[in-house]
């Protein structure tokens, strides 16, 4: 089920933003909405490994954490100048207020909720997530869930819980959810 945010979207017209914890499904829902919207898809982690030549992972391991959430604070606001993209960002983008104001005023953001659960099962395998290679990666996530979830909602003009369904299926109603809030003025840009 979706939600609605209140608010009115005072963004750039044309971008789209998304939003949630590594495993929500950003990049490969934003692959195939930015197709189904006519939008360039940009992942902001790959941009960052794009510019720096090297994986998020040994961006961590050199400069810690904090000297990677420097780096997205640039590249967030970089990406959020370009129009009619569609952005994947970071799932700890959110923790700055800066890039929470640019993503919130210059495009429609879209928070892809999924369970922890469901997240843990999506990304147990994956060695690139940096903040889960610690013992207890369950305890991780949901640590990470709490502290997240209420940023993702603050900055969010809509919230989708992503399910089971396949992400074809996902985006097409995404797509229509969307068409659907601009046509009625639920959603609206500047």
């Amino acid at each position: 089920m979706d939600t609605l945010e209140k608010d009115v979207l005072p963004g750039v017209p044309g971008n789209i933003s998304l939003v949630g914890l590594m495993g929500s499904g950003k990049t490969s829902m934003g692959k195939v909405l930015a197709r189904l919207l006519g939008k360039s898809f940009v992942d902001s982690d790959h941009e960052i490994e794009r510019v720096t030549g090297v994986r998020i992972p040994v961006i961590f391991e050199i400069e810690g954490e904090a000297g990677f959430r420097a780096r997205e604070c640039k590249m967030i606001e970089e990406l959020t100048s370009r129009e009619n993209i569609l952005l994947a960002t970071g799932g700890g983008a959110v923790l700055a207020d800066a890039n929470r104001a640019l993503l919130k005023t210059r495009s429609t953001v879209i928070y892809l909720h999924a369970p922890v659960k469901s997240l843990l099962k999506r990304t147990m395998r994956d060695r690139n997530r940096p903040l889960l290679q610690v013992a207890d990666p369950a305890a991780k996530l949901q640590s990470l869930y709490e502290q997240r979830d209420p940023l993702y909602r603050e900055v969010a003009h809509l919230v989708i819980d992503t399910g089971n369904q396949s992400v074809r299926s996902l985006a097409g109603q995404i797509e229509a959810k969307l068409k659907t809030c601009f046509a009625s003025g639920l959603l609206v840009t500047n």
